[in-house]
């Protein structure tokens, strides 16, 4: 998986700032010609190949090398944790 940036085609100003907390929010308002989002390709990917969206800064947008889990180790996990942590080490 890998980040995108994107951006609307039409040139928009926009008086004041956004901030949102949810990807469907962000991309709501880049689609709506807000300004630059940032968010997972995989949702921004058909609206860049329907036109909607067109992609910046793509030499700043490198891969997604997945997530990482920090945990103390020393410390008894409970069995859910546990099994969480087991499935992530072995998935692919």
């Amino acid at each position: 998986m890998s980040l995108g940036c994107v951006a609307m085609h039409a040139r928009v100003r926009v008086d004041g700032q956004l901030a949102f907390n949810s990807a469907g929010l962000i991309l709501k308002a880049a689609l709506a010609g807000r300004g630059l989002a940032y968010l997972p390709e995989d949702l921004a990917r058909p609206h860049i190949t329907s036109g909607e969206l067109e992609r910046v800064l793509k030499d700043w947008c490198g891969p997604f090398p997945g997530y990482h889990l920090y945990y103390p180790s020393r410390r008894q996990a409970s069995p859910a944790f546990a099994l969480l942590v087991d499935a992530l080490r072995h998935r692919r």
